[in-house]
């Protein structure tokens, strides 16, 4: 078992560690000086204090002090994870819109992050990794759209690897990103990053398309797949013989 573990880190690393946890769906913890806002049926706020943030990858989110067994604060299973830099704090915000709740949990100081792949609890086992999606992908990529040709994994560009490059039927370069979970804005900006970078590469003129491939997507990231003229494929990691047919949406 591979665990991630970084002590003091700068606000940055530790955007980049959660970022790859919430990918991989590892349970995060941090822990440091921080404030807490609760917004949803009712309306809370901690000021700054030291506080452990446990973040499970079905959504659940405890917030520990040194008093007592249960959370000062929580969000159900079902919740979104996200993680951002605002003001010069890490913002860990993990949100859902049935009912609408939102917890932001807001580091001035960061004492330490650790990423876990834990499982063993778990009373179904989890099917399907996001390289058994790549591998879905390369062997059949009409899943991804009709006339989908890859050409690359783990192509290099300045915002760093994509999944998968290839090109569509008319031979425009396309970047298909590949998310084994539910996934929202920080995927979508991921992709369009991606894009950004590839149009950086080639001849004015040539239209890089994006495709953003994952089981869901929620409504915030449909609205920023719309705005950057990115596409959406329904598609989850295999869990049985028989393949299912992605649902292409143009946002």
């Amino acid at each position: 078992m591979s665990v991630t573990t970084l002590h003091r880190p700068a606000h940055r690393d530790a955007l980049h560690a959660l970022s790859r946890a919430f990918d991989r769906g590892e349970m995060v913890t941090v822990f440091g000086r921080c404030t807490v806002e609760y917004d949803g049926r009712a309306a809370s706020s901690l000021g700054p204090g030291d506080r452990l943030l446990v973040l499970k990858p079905d959504g659940t989110a405890l917030v520990h002090t040194d008093e007592k067994r249960t959370p000062v604060n929580w969000q159900p299973p079902g919740s979104e994870h996200r993680a951002a830099i605002r003001d010069g704090r890490l913002r860990l915000r993990s949100e859902r819109e049935s009912p609408e709740e939102r917890l932001d949990v807001r580091f001035e100081e960061i004492q330490q992050v650790s990423a876990l792949p834990v499982t063993g609890g778990r009373a179904v086992d989890v099917h399907g990794s996001e390289e058994d999606l790549r591998q879905r992908v390369l062997e059949e990529p009409e899943l991804v759209e009709p006339g989908f040709e890859p050409a690359a994994t783990e192509r290099e560009t300045a915002a760093g690897p994509v999944d998968v490059f290839g090109h569509d039927s008319e031979g425009r370069p396309v970047i298909a990103e590949l998310k084994r979970r539910r996934v929202g804005p920080d995927a979508a900006g991921q992709l369009a990053r991606y894009v950004d970078a590839v149009e950086r590469e080639v001849p004015d003129g040539v239209d890089v398309r994006g495709v953003l491939v994952a089981p869901s997507l929620t409504e915030r990231g449909q609205e920023l797949l719309a705005e950057r003229g990115l596409s959406f494929v329904a598609l989850a990691p295999p869990a049985g013989s028989e393949p299912e047919v992605g649902t292409h949406r143009r946002l």
